[in-house]
């Protein structure tokens, strides 16, 4: 289990993460988004023990992770960015990992080497940036790890190799309990294998929960009403994320039960009215409208 415990981290005067509390149990996937710059690349290095601590802790099995040998042996971080030295191939990238981390599997290399279309012995610096990854999931997964970071994994990906790398995440979930924690801008690809997301903005966790159960927290609705209407007799009492009338036509986004949100539209005697399924994309949008993310006037 990996466990944030009040955690911060500050560069200087720049404060990267502010007070974070949530859990990644055994045998999860653990969706981590954002806006840009709220601070998901620095949770993943501090949860690896790339950086230590500003304040708080990050524990995993119940210990310290920074500076913990025995521990990384149990993590891999890909990062956003993959760096290899000029000369550096798969086989002789995972000669070294083999000699690194005590469950390196050479069946699941050479298995993974003749699934993905990449050429072992040819040099990664003049791969393109999706053969990059591609070899960096093949090295991380080939290590059998107990905990497996990744940063942006599916970008670059063409949708073939996507379907691919979440039927072996998946698989290693399953079969061995792996406790998997995905950093992605793309939700549509975080929402068929992620079964816990947290969303961040600007260092702060802004929610944080079962996928479903947010799913089921959070609800939109279109209704008319004949002739003028008070708006605010629809909406009072309600958790109102957001919301746009159109002459007598209302949309409105509401946190709480789909049930009570119902009751209270059919109360001013609406002339239609109909539920409307959300993504977690849109779960995302109206979240960091409430945190503060001035959607609206980007352009």
């Amino acid at each position: 289990m990996i466990e944030i415990k009040n955690l911060s981290k500050a560069f200087d005067k720049n404060v990267a993460l502010k007070k974070l509390n949530f859990q990644v149990g055994e045998g999860s996937v653990f969706a981590l988004v954002g806006s840009n710059g709220s601070g998901k690349s620095t949770l993943l290095r501090t949860v690896s023990g790339v950086y230590k601590p500003t304040a708080g802790k990050v524990l995993i099995d119940g210990k310290d992770v920074f500076e913990n040998t025995e521990l990384k042996n149990k993590i891999y971080f890909v990062a956003d960015v993959p760096f290899f030295y000029n000369n550096s191939t798969l086989d002789n990238i995972s000669a070294l990992l083999s000699k690194v981390y005590a469950n390196w599997s050479e069946e699941t290399y050479l298995k993974l080497c003749s699934l993905f279309p990449i050429n072992r012995r040819a040099k990664l610096i003049n791969m393109s940036k999706g053969m990059q990854r591609q070899a960096s999931l093949i090295l991380a997964l080939s290590s059998r790890p107990q905990y497996l970071l990744l940063d942006e994994i599916f970008d670059g990906l063409d949708p073939v190799i996507r379907r691919l790398v979440k039927q072996l995440i998946i698989a290693d979930v399953s079969d061995r309990g792996m406790s998997v924690i995905i950093a992605s801008h793309n939700m549509r690809e975080l929402e068929d294998i992620c079964d816990h997301i947290a969303f961040l903005h600007k260092g702060n966790l802004v929610a944080e929960d079962d996928v479903d159960e947010i799913k089921s927290q959070v609800h939109k609705f279109q209704a008319a009403f004949d002739g003028d209407f008070i708006q605010d007799d629809v909406i009072n009492g309600l958790d109102i994320l957001s919301i746009k009338r159109s002459g007598s036509l209302l949309n409105f986004t509401a946190r709480g039960d789909k049930e009570t949100i119902e009751r209270r539209i059919k109360a001013q005697n609406p002339v239609f009215m109909e539920a409307l399924p959300l993504t977690l994309e849109e779960i995302f949008m109206c979240e960091m409208e409430v945190a503060g993310y001035d959607i609206e006037n980007i352009k």
